[in-house]
């Protein structure tokens, strides 16, 4: 989302208020007395954490499956289990505080119509085609397509009889036992009742092995999962070496930083110092810095490594396009006269200038 305004338009709302009674307020970019204000921004990092949590539930007569089913190891209590999945990281922008200007119109100029994002970053100068701002990710728990089956569906009439869950689970194996009796006598040809053709033994095989999962289910237990998505956002000042972006546990999932419970993801940021040595501008008056033109300021951005890693293990390396990393320049304002109209398009995510069209005379 981004909104357009035109000094035109709104400059006799700004007078009103101007002459009202002074109030404090927080800095709001937009139209101000003496022109428009705006954000450069710093980028930031969108980290994407995909997890799978599987959760084992006993079954009812979970105590009894070594007794009656000579099955060991059976689970006896419920717990999960997690496992990270996936980790993508994706470059976003926003306002930097610390980079506020101002154009500065000359009354004799056009009035340029300026883009701006909610947060105040100038996105584009005398068009309302600004550049897309990528929507993030956001945290979701998806379950993990599966059948369910439910043991209490396949208790017969004798085991819902039974005076005690011993005799119940003696009874849910025994029926376990005919099925599988029944089953292979199907497959040998020697059934009672032999279905007439493939198909319907198909389906009688099928009618077999899903009543034998649900009663086994009552000795075994069930097991669930269902994948979450996680997502951290970490906006760099400097060169970072090793910084704990977050933990993650076996047993918990994702926990907080300073959860010892889970084992610690880090984050290295390197500077590449990839911008050439700033050159003097020729034209620059004496004793007056560029820094002091009030006109359209944009940035020279720079570029980052950014390393994700564990200790036994680098999960990601990449590196990015930083606005906090680069320089600020500035276009003079010789492009936004009455001759020609320049039309300016920057990035979002690091305030540089994508695109520069001019319409001469």
């Amino acid at each position: 989302m981004y909104k357009p305004i035109c000094l035109a338009l709104l400059g006799l709302g700004s007078i009103m208020a101007a002459s009202a009674q002074t109030e404090v307020a927080p800095y709001t970019p937009g139209v101000t007395p003496n022109g428009i204000t705006y954000f450069l921004p710093r980028t930031g990092f969108h980290l994407t954490i995909t997890a799978r949590r599987t959760s084992y539930q006993p079954g009812e007569y979970a105590a009894y499956a070594e007794r009656y089913l000579r099955q060991k190891g059976v689970v006896q209590k419920t717990y999960d289990e997690w496992e990270l999945t996936g980790l993508t990281i994706t470059d976003y922008g926003e306002a930097d505080p610390s980079k506020a200007y101002t154009i500065a119109l000359n009354p004799k100029s056009a009035a340029p119509l300026v883009s701006l994002a909610p947060d105040g970053r100038l996105l584009a100068v005398n068009t309302d085609q600004a550049p897309a701002i990528a929507t993030l990710s956001t945290p979701s728990v998806t379950p993990d397509p599966v059948k369910q089956v439910r043991g209490a569906d396949y208790k017969t009439e004798e085991i819902l009889s039974a005076g005690s869950k011993a005799k119940m689970a003696e009874l849910t194996a025994a029926e376990i036992y005919d099925i599988r009796e029944n089953r292979s006598l199907l497959t040998k040809g020697q059934a009672d009742f032999m279905p007439k053709d493939g198909e319907q033994l198909r389906l009688m095989l099928a009618q077999l092995d899903e009543q034998e999962a649900g009663l086994l289910q009552l000795f075994r237990g069930t097991t669930t999962s269902e994948t979450h998505v996680f997502t951290i956002d970490y906006v760099p000042q400097g060169d970072v070496d090793r910084h704990v972006l977050f933990r993650f546990s076996k047993h918990l999932g994702l926990v907080d930083r300073d959860d010892v419970a889970g084992v610690p993801y880090y984050i290295s940021v390197a500077d590449l110092h990839a911008l050439p040595a700033e050159q003097p501008d020729p034209s620059a008056k004496p004793g007056k810095s560029a820094k002091e033109v009030k006109d359209l300021r944009y940035i020279v951005p720079g570029k980052a490594k950014v390393t994700i890693s564990r200790d036994d293990a680098t999960l990601y390396t990449g590196t990015f396009v930083m606005g906090q990393y680069g320089r600020i320049e500035h276009l003079g304002g010789d492009l936004f006269n009455k001759k020609y109209t320049t039309r300016v398009w920057l990035s979002p995510e690091n305030g540089g200038v994508t695109k520069i069209e001019a319409d001469h005379p």
